[in-house]
């Protein structure tokens, strides 16, 4: 079975796009990438995204709109997807963008995802599974994070050990942790990139701080960082999840602002570079883990992941899915494309013990590009009678 997987993440600087090609060998499933894409989007729809995003408010207009763009330039990712997979998919997973996570006292209440999966299954003509979340927030679940049911089989606990974890270092870092003999456990850490691109919008007018280069030329400010360090979040326990609605512009300004003096740009992103490295890190030391799995546009930053490597050494060793024949920039698409298998076998994709959900949830909905060409088609009627 060939699935399209697209991926837009909470940075929202563009679509990740694969091609796989499924195939089950008992109690194995074996993946096959077929390709992968990076798609950026223009300026002007980051800057609409953006203006959509609490803490701003907004208008069901351009809710409407929005979500109608997403679904055209997630079409156009689908439809190269359909191209990488050599022309013909059974299948496309399009899990929209979100833009609110509703958390009220540690618990969801609800999630919001956009991009218009009729327009997508219109322009590739095969069913689009969208929503995924929905469904194990119903459950009682927090609807995120969703790709430890990947990490999980990835990673194959069996075939360890000592506990070792994925990381995906995106808008949010998220951990996945899997031991022999214990449920998978994942959760959302904190902000990865989310405060440090805040960071450089502000101050260097920029989406993000290429290669971490200024963070490397600054001084990581203890105030500030020891100020940040003491939101709540980090000290919730998991099952937790989280996002742009907590870790935004607003939320660095207002820390920024509580110091009372200026901080110069580049000790603010060595900072911010510091309280991402710090935060994943203490979560892998409290897991007792031997080995991390990187994904995510964060490995890219090589002053980052120089400095989880460094607060790691002795105790776990730092490596990145691309050592596991997963293209770490594309880790998460290819998870979604799973979840779509999973999906069209109606098996869950949820793991409650990651979400805190009552039940295992078969994960979307499904947008159908139309009729299926197996099934018979009756002829077209020319009246109706109602039978008593």
């Amino acid at each position: 079975m060939r699935i399209v997987g697209l991926m837009s993440g909470t940075s929202y600087d563009g679509v990740d796009v694969v091609a796989a090609e499924f195939t089950a060998d008992g109690g194995t499933l074996r993946l096959r990438p077929l390709g992968h894409r990076e798609l950026a989007y223009p300026d002007d729809l980051r800057a609409e995204i953006a203006a959509l995003l609490p803490p701003a408010a907004t208008t069901i207009e351009a809710v409407c709109r929005l979500d109608n763009r997403l679904g055209e330039v997630f079409a156009e990712a689908a439809a190269a997807g359909v191209e990488l997979a050599g022309g013909t998919a059974d299948a496309v997973v399009s899990p929209g963008q979100t833009v609110f996570h509703w958390v009220e006292d540690g618990r969801v209440r609800g999630t919001l995802q956009l991009g218009a999966p009729a327009r997508v299954a219109a322009r590739v003509g095969v069913p689009v599974l969208h929503d995924l979340r929905s469904a194990d927030v119903a459950a009682g679940g927090q609807g995120a994070p969703l790709v430890p049911a990947f990490d999980a089989l990835l990673l194959d606990p069996a075939a360890g050990a000592a506990p070792r974890a994925a990381l995906n270092l995106g808008g949010i870092a998220n951990l996945t942790v899997v031991a022999p003999g214990a449920p998978v456990l994942g959760y959302d850490v904190g902000p990865a990139n989310a405060l440090l691109d805040a960071a450089a919008r502000r101050f260097l007018d920029r989406p993000c701080d290429v290669d971490g280069a200024r963070a490397a030329a600054g001084r990581v400010h203890g105030v500030l960082l020891a100020r940040l360090l003491a939101e709540p979040y980090y000290a919730a326990p998991p099952p937790k999840s989280t996002g742009k609605e907590l870790f935004h512009g607003g939320y660095l300004d207002a820390a920024l602002t509580a110091l009372g003096e200026p901080v110069a740009a580049d000790d603010v992103l060595a900072t911010l570079t510091e309280l991402t490295a710090r935060t994943v890190a203490d979560a892998c030391d409290r897991h007792r883990v031997t080995e991390v799995v990187a994904a995510g546009g964060g490995v890219r930053n090589p002053t980052l992941r120089a400095r989880l490597a460094a607060l790691g050494e002795g105790r776990w060793r730092l490596r990145t899915t691309d050592e596991l024949g997963v293209p770490a920039q594309a880790k998460e698409a290819y998870a979604f494309a799973l979840l779509g298998w999973l999906s069209w076998h109606g098996l869950p994709g949820a793991v409650p013990s990651v979400t805190g959900a009552s039940r295992a949830a078969v994960l979307g909905s499904w947008t159908p590009s139309g009729p299926s060409a197996a099934a018979p088609r009756p002829p077209a009627p020319r009246r109706l009678v109602v039978d008593a």
